[in-house]
């Protein structure tokens, strides 16, 4: 009997979903159905299935604590493993070294069920009956892909156009309106779902003969890798060396050994607001709305407030999302274009397209409250038990005033405790660590000010959670 192996693809950004998803806190880590994050519900999804092993879940390495806080908050899943990858190469690549990660440890038979961590499937047991239906091909030799059955003309999907039985005639690009109308209609198309099934030794050989380059490069990622507890890191010199490409574009549209399973899942890849809206209970007038909303004589709008209170008169067919630091105003038809938006902020190199006024560290998280040119308030919250870096600045000073708990502050050569309402200042050039002893967050308040105030102004002498030198992708890392 063959074993199933889940790999969770838990990279990306969500882009079409600015301002909610960011760089560093992107689409899969958000609550955006109720309370638990796209990646959890994957999570739960995947340990619900009766007789899988314990999932192996890919990221960036940008994402590694918080990836690995939201799954330990689960509690239902402690053997779990998450492989990093250093710098992002496409889905091929992951699913390569997802594939050559698994091999240390299961046979060639084991089957691998590959699934993005950013997607909605409401019919747990469709789901569970298509995994077995696809186990079992792929235990044939098949590399199976997951074909959702249409719900209507979707121009924001791939299609499959399935052959007799389980087997593939081709892979369509995303389509515009009337060719995606006629692909419904022939009753022959599936949405092109993302989600894979195949043994470990069908997938190595096919990629021999369509990617071997790339199998190369990745196999000496993971054999060049490293273990830290439950983080395998990839090996950056010999992932560099493997091309770019999706898995469809590597290897799905090229091996005759693709295989489709149908599945009516009630499946969506929550690609934009206009989808989230689409599966999101409505009012009486068609409107969605989360968080402290009020809306006059609106109709099938999606207002979402994050911080403050928003307020709508007379608007049809809209989408308003607030954060604490940007609002997106747009017709909910025109939401794919979201990405432009976040395309000219990375051109710009806004704060606001990598990260939130709240970032979330290893440690705990930090909200930015005021930002000026010489000086910025934070609001700082740290776990119990956690520790920030031993470190240092060069260009600012920090004062910090106690708000709740007990902080164990290193100042130079001094170590000492301080209370609520306790404060202390830290020179720039002076070593100095915070730390919290005790059995509730620590929150303080931190007013920075000095001629540079970037957080990559860090050097880090001493670190609980691996973390060298600030780099670029760093930024906002503390």
């Amino acid at each position: 009997m063959y074993k199933i192996q889940p790999v969770i693809l838990a990279g990306g950004t969500g882009s079409r979903l600015w301002p909610l998803s960011r760089e560093l806190y992107p689409k899969q880590l958000l609550p955006l159905i109720d309370e638990t994050s796209l990646l959890q519900t994957t999570v739960l999804r995947v340990c619900q299935l009766v007789g899988v092993l314990p999932p192996v879940v890919v990221v960036g390495e940008e994402h590694r604590f918080v990836t690995r806080s939201q799954i330990d908050g689960l509690a239902i899943v402690a053997d779990y493993s998450i492989l990093l990858e250093p710098l992002g190469r496409n889905t091929a690549p992951a699913v390569c070294g997802a594939v050559e990660f698994c091999a240390l440890t299961d046979d060639d038979d084991t089957i691998l069920l590959v699934l993005p961590a950013d997607h909605l499937i409401l019919r747990q047991e469709a789901f569970a009956e298509a995994v077995q239906k696809a186990a079992q091909l792929a235990a044939s030799g098949a590399i199976v892909t997951f074909g959702i059955e249409p719900q209507g003309p979707e121009t924001g999907y791939g299609y499959i156009e399935r052959g007799e039985g389980s087997s593939v005639l081709s892979f369509k690009e995303k389509p515009d309106l009337a060719t995606a109308l006629s692909y419904v209609e022939s009753g022959n198309y599936f949405w092109n779902s993302g989600m894979f099934a195949f043994s470990i030794k069908t997938f190595r050989a096919e990629m021999a003969i369509h990617a071997p380059e790339m199998l190369t490069a990745m196999a000496e990622a993971v054999r060049h890798g490293a273990r830290d507890g439950k983080f395998y890191r990839l090996n950056s010199k010999a992932m560099a060396a493997s091309p770019s490409d999706s898995i469809d574009y590597a290897l799905m549209e090229k091996t005759d050994k693709a295989a489709v399973v149908a599945a009516n899942l009630d499946w969506s890849d929550i690609g934009s607001w206009k989808a989230l809206w689409e599966i999101s209970a409505k009012d009486a007038q068609g409107n969605v709305s989360v968080g402290d909303v009020i809306m006059e004589e609106s109709r099938n709008c999606l207002v979402r407030s994050e911080s403050k209170l928003v307020a709508t008169v007379g608007l049809e067919d809209t989408l308003v999302i607030e954060t604490a630091d940007a609002v997106l105003v747009a017709p909910l038809s025109r939401s794919q274009d979201v990405k432009k938006i976040v395309t000219r902020l990375q051109k710009k190199q806004r704060d606001e397209f990598r990260f939130h006024r709240t970032v979330f560290r290893p440690w705990g998280s930090y909200t930015v409250l005021e930002q000026h040119a010489r000086y910025q308030i934070k609001r700082i919250t740290v776990y119990p038990g956690e520790k920030l870096s031993l470190q240092m600045h060069h260009h600012r000073h920090e004062h910090w005033v106690i708000v709740t708990g007990t902080a164990r502050i290193t100042n130079g050569d001094e170590t000492f405790l301080l209370h609520e309402n306790q404060s202390t200042y830290i020179p720039a050039g002076v070593q100095h660590r915070l730390e919290n002893p005790g059995v509730i967050a620590l929150e303080l308040i931190e007013v920075q000010n000095g001629s540079y105030l970037g957080e990559d102004d860090i050097i880090r002498f001493d670190d609980n959670y691996g973390r060298g030198a600030v780099r670029d992708e760093d930024v906002a890392a503390r």
